[in-house]
């Protein structure tokens, strides 16, 4: 009986495993509904700094089924690549890919991986429409499918990352994860709403200052992104005051007459790509004496000595990776402290951001994520 029982139950094993998959349906961020079978067994990211995401959804197993990515995240974030390759060896000989958009991401090199599904960023959206990239890819049985974390991530980022944990069969971890970054949020906006009519500085967040001299100054974020988590930190954004788009300009003589109560610069390890190495390098392990004479060098500038905000200390640096990221509860919680030390004198953005490896990530946490010119800014 225990034998016939046994040969029963292989069969419907077999059975099972011959089945011919059914596909599933995912609405991505801009409404395409695309077909695919769910689990992906082998995924594409069209861009790598998604492990941010993707490491949190599948931890220890997050490789398993990724067989390419951009090459974004050794150019644009090595310190974090570092961080993944001394856990995960073998990434160093994960195929790499460029971007759809600058006309150097090989589709015939994709396609000889044989992969379900390649993750873009929104972004790309108009230069992949209008090649037709959609199409050719759909003709080798690649589906393609948009996320965002960084154009409105007030509207998509959530969206993104239940997305993909649908892709890589992670949807409890997926709901788990906003949890837990709605929570780290509102640590912050529930305090501030409970302080009523609270004062709010003015403050200029500026973009990758340094990292080429093409622009001197002043490029910024109008009220997405960065520019909204200065607002749910309990500052004013001014550059909202001028820009609607994601991200935009102003001229030094704007902010000159706009004497922000607080400079913050977006920095990262850029020394694959800077052509004037004047960056913040600010991130996992970065030195934090080495980022501040950075940023009192940026702060050499014409325009930004004459500012209160210099004279007096109040110039902070911000890793600016967290603007392509939901790990926004970060700069979210530091910026409130910048702002209103006072009343966020009890929180500590690095322990939350410690406990948020130790509970998602399969990659040890190292500080450097913030800097400030100030005594304790840091």
């Amino acid at each position: 009986m225990r034998m016939l029982k046994d040969v029963v139950l292989a069969v419907v094993a077999a059975v099972i495993a011959a089945a011919p998959a059914v596909a599933s349906e995912i609405t991505d961020v801009t409404g395409r509904k695309v077909e695919i079978e769910l689990p992906a067994k082998r995924i594409l990211l069209g861009e790598a700094r998604q492990i941010h995401v993707a490491a949190a959804l599948k931890g220890e197993h997050v490789f398993d089924t990724i067989v390419g990515w951009r090459d974004d995240l050794i150019m644009k974030d090595p310190d974090s690549y570092d961080g993944y390759r001394e856990r995960f060896p073998a990434i160093e000989k994960l195929p790499r890919f460029g971007y759809i958009p600058s006309g150097d991401f090989s589709l015939e090199a994709a396609i000889a991986l044989k992969p379900d599904v390649l993750t873009l960023n929104l972004e790309a959206r108009d230069a992949v429409e209008e090649s037709g990239f959609i199409e050719k890819a759909a003709a080798a049985g690649i589906a393609v499918v948009y996320l965002d974390f960084r154009v409105d991530p007030a509207k998509n980022s959530e969206r993104s990352v239940e997305i993909l944990g649908q892709i890589f069969g992670a949807d409890a971890r997926a709901k788990e994860f906003i949890a837990w970054r709605r929570d780290q949020i509102a640590v912050v906006t529930d305090r501030l709403a409970k302080a009523g009519a609270i004062a709010r500085p003015k403050v200029f967040i500026e973009r990758s200052p340094g990292i080429t001299g093409e622009t001197a100054c002043c490029r910024t974020f109008g009220p997405a992104n960065f520019g909204e988590m200065v607002e749910k930190a309990g500052g004013h954004n001014i550059g909202a005051d001028v820009i609607t788009a994601t991200f935009g300009d102003l001229n030094p003589e704007q902010l000159v007459v706009a004497n922000p109560d607080h400079v913050i610069v977006t920095g990262s390890n850029w020394s694959a790509e800077s052509d004037v190495n004047q960056f913040v390098a600010v991130g996992r392990g970065a030195d934090p004496a080495a980022a501040r004479e950075r940023l009192k060098g940026l702060m050499q500038r014409p325009a930004f000595a004459m500012l209160d905000a210099v004279k007096a200390g109040r110039v902070h640096a911000v890793w600016h990776q967290f603007y392509g990221a939901p790990y926004e509860f970060v700069p979210i919680q530091q910026f409130a402290k910048w702002f209103h030390p006072e009343l966020f004198a009890d929180i500590d953005p690095d322990r939350t951001f410690r406990e948020f490896h130790e509970k998602f990530l399969p990659i040890a946490y190292r500080p450097g994520y913030f800097v400030s010119l100030s005594d304790g800014g840091e």
